[in-house]
Order: C-alpha cells, then structure tokens, then sequence
C-alpha cells in the first residue's frame, strides 16, 4: 500500500478501508498542527494509477483465496465484505469532483460492497464545491466527512491562521446538509487560550447549535515544541489553557449545546471520556480514570467538587483495584463497585 508519513484517521473509522488519494495538507498552516510535518512535501495528490494498485492489493488481502485459507486455518468467521471506505490525508475532499467521481468508480470496482466513502475535509473544502457538485458527490455516496473546525470561537480562529470565520462553518455545514452529505465536527478544547476556555466553549457551541453533525469529536489541544504555536508562547502571545480550565470549558460545551447529536473524547490526547448522544445524555458523562474505572457521574451537580471527591476515592484504593465508581446520588458518596461484583 502506497502510505506517507503517519496516517491519522479518527476512531470511529477503524472498519473502514484506508486507502490514501492525498497526503499532506494543502493549508499547512494552522499554529498548533504539527500532523504532517514528517512529510517531505506540502501536499500531494496520488496519482490514479497508485490508487488503483492499492485497491488490488486491499481487494487480495481482505477477498482473495490466501485471506480465506488462512481464516480457516486460525478457526476465524469469515471477514464481513467492507462497507466503507476512508481516504486518508488532512483534506482529500479538496480534490476537484472529477478525481473524487473517478476515485469513487474504482472504488466500487473493486469493492462493489462498498456502500459510502468518507475523508477529512476543511470548511474552504466544502465552499470551493459548487451545490451541483457536492448533490454529485452525495449521489455517489460521499458521507459522513470528518470537519476539524476546532472551534466557533472566531479570535481563537484568526490567531490559529484557520483560514475561515464561524459564519463560514454555519453556510458550509448548511450547504451539506442540502446536498445530504453527512458530516462530523472535530473539536479542540483549550483552543481558545487561558482565561478564554468557557468563552469559546460557549461561542462554539451557538455556531455549532446551527449545524447538524452527526457527531463531535472533542480533543484537548496539546503544544509540541516544533509548532508555531509554541514560538508564540515563547514570545509571550498566547498562554496554554490549564487541564481543570479544559474541563470547564467541555462543561461548557456540553452544557449549551441543544441539537441532537452524539458527542465523544475517544482521542488519546483527552484527560477524561465522554460519550453519549445530547441531549439525551447531558445530565450523564461516562469517564476514565488511568484506563482502571468506569466513572459515572450526574451531570447536575458542581464538577470540579465531584471531581475532587472521585481523586479523593481513588487515592485510598490500592493500585490493582479496577472497577465502576459510581457517583449518581444526590448526597455526593461515590460507591465503589469492583469489576466481577
């Protein structure tokens, strides 16, 4: 497989077919992103004649005769035929509709199982398709794109070098939405800066309350020494948000978003977990504590005290304990339920 640099996709595309059409990022200039500095080049597009060899060589591992053999040698089921495909590379969806149209039918040539196929895409992605053009890539089964807005906080997206506004997230997700191409929303918590997290929190979540993602995706921004936002930090521009002031801020978030949607913090960069679908699950957030508990906490009662009073519990248990702590009740004990009970 014809595969550049590290490979990010996000969690919930780890069934899905990976199959590269670009690498790299054609802004390449976000201050906190460093994803694609490994590469020796901006940005690239693959030509059709590598995709094409990648599909054959996915088709023979995951159809062909010596997959199936050694399935039956190791007493595995057989594979279920893919139903997804994925193009990896920050923003594939930049690609004119005519290589999207063409990746598709191979795609499918290959794969005639292969229901929708998603990518990453930016906000300016979407706004340089015509509303003909993206209702003809929906037709084609193009959904279910993964946008890393980041945030809705338009001071937090200027000094970030983003290359949109707000206002531009809202007109690109409604003309989606038009064209009944699916999309999800990456979120970055301590985007914004110390003293500005609920801020932000807040302003995102009135842009984001004017959208329809299926999901968001929230991570915790973390500052590598190679970024340009960390010579701005150096400089004196710009100061790093604290771990609480993040959880604030996801407080936050969550507590002013209305629209239906599913919320997740499945990336390794986060402090705590959160899943659930809004607003069903608002009053209930699903943490995890050092990969050992399951944390269940009603969402109606001040945070940060909870919080305190789960380290509390946690620092009395021994360190091979794992188990649910359970913190729904009115009065604030936290029961400590091991795993097997």
């Amino acid at each position: 497989m014809h595969f550049n640099g590290t490979i990010w996709r996000p969690p919930y595309e780890a069934g899905s077919l990976l199959l590269q059409v670009t690498a790299g990022c054609t802004h390449h200039a976000c201050k906190f992103c460093t994803l694609y500095d490994d590469l020796p080049f901006r940005f690239r597009m693959s030509p059709m004649s590598e995709i094409e060899a990648d599909l054959q060589e996915a088709q023979l591992l995951t159809m062909g005769p010596l997959e199936r053999i050694s399935a039956r040698l190791q007493g595995l089921p057989p594979q279920e035929r893919l139903r997804r495909a994925f193009l990896v590379g920050a923003n594939p969806f930049v690609l004119h509709p005519r290589k999207l149209e063409a990746i598709a039918g191979r795609i499918r040539q290959y794969f005639p199982t292969i229901e929708s196929i998603g990518c990453f895409a930016r906000v300016t992605d979407v706004a340089q398709k015509s509303g003909e053009e993206l209702l003809a890539l929906g037709r084609l089964g193009y959904d279910g794109i993964t946008i890393g807005v980041e945030t809705g906080d338009d001071s937090a997206l200027a000094f970030m070098n983003k290359g949109y506004a707000a206002r531009d997230v809202i007109l690109q997700a409604s003309r989606l939405d038009e064209a009944r191409i699916g999309y999800n929303f990456f979120y970055l918590a301590g985007i914004s800066g110390a003293g500005h997290g609920v801020e932000g929190a807040v302003r995102s979540a009135e842009v984001f309350n004017e959208t329809r993602p299926r999901l968001i995706g929230s991570s915790m921004l973390t500052v590598f020494p190679q970024s340009a936002l960390y010579r701005e930090i150096q400089q004196g521009n710009w100061s790093e948000e604290d771990e609480l002031e993040k959880l604030a801020e996801l407080r936050a978030l969550l507590a002013h978003l209305t629209i239906e949607t599913r919320f997740v913090t499945d990336g390794a960069s986060n402090l705590i977990q959160v899943r659930g679908s809004l607003p069903r699950d608002r009053e209930k957030l699903v943490l995890s504590c050092d990969g050992r508990f399951q944390v269940e906490v009603a969402y109606n009662a001040d945070f940060s005290f909870k919080l305190k009073c789960l380290q509390e519990v946690v620092g009395k248990l021994e360190p091979n304990e794992t188990g649910i702590l359970r913190m729904t009740r009115a009065d604030n004990v936290v029961n400590f339920i091991p795993y097997g009970h």
